[in-house]
């Protein structure tokens, strides 16, 4: 069983996240899903950009800082949906502590000499996808591998960005539980 931190897209805490952390939690995980944008929920990326830069990256970071410091004791297991994959992952890679860092949909640029000895990463990501282009994967991956994490990447070709919301046009059934499938089995593991 590993503790989770399950960080929410620019789209909120929509019912998909919830859904997302009972199916983590029927496999036996302890999962904690903070409000990053304060009951706030959108259903267009437009709206979502406009929360998150109103609020701020800086701002963003410090309250998902806040939800994991209280439970990063015993080593989180960090997961997020694209703008909380990005949070997910710059936690995970500051917190010495970290199990693990499952990303599904977004990465987030790295620090010059950053570690991640062994640290186990999954990523989950369309292909294509204008959010995660192959440059920026590329680069990411190179990046991920030279701070020493042990690095996995799924690509899923013709789903939309968020694939496995179902209330979101991206919705990919076919291609979200290909990735719920790896995924679980990544966290068993950790």
């Amino acid at each position: 069983m590993a503790r989770i931190l399950l960080l929410h897209s620019m789209y909120g805490l929509r019912p998909a996240v919830h859904q997302a952390a009972d199916r983590l939690r029927t496999a036996g995980h302890e999962v904690h899903v903070p409000d990053l944008y304060d009951g706030r929920v959108v259903d267009n990326p437009e709206d979502g950009i406009a929360i998150k830069e109103e609020i701020g990256r800086d701002e963003l970071l410090k309250r998902a800082v806040a939800a994991a410091a209280p439970l990063s004791f015993d080593g989180l297991v960090y997961v997020g949906f694209s703008l909380g994959a990005a949070l997910a992952q710059n936690l995970a890679l500051g917190d010495e502590r970290s199990r693990g860092l499952l990303l599904m949909h977004g990465t987030s640029d790295m620090a010059d000499g950053v570690a991640a000895d062994d640290l186990p990463v999954q990523l989950h990501v369309a292909e294509p996808d204008t959010y995660e282009p192959v440059d920026w994967l590329n680069a990411w991956y190179i990046q991920m591998r030279r701070a020493r994490a042990d690095v996995e990447v799924f690509h899923y070709p013709g789903a939309g960005h968020l694939f496995t919301d179902p209330d979101l046009p991206d919705y990919d059934a076919e291609a979200a539980e290909r990735a719920w499938s790896i995924a679980l089995d990544f966290l068993t593991d950790l």
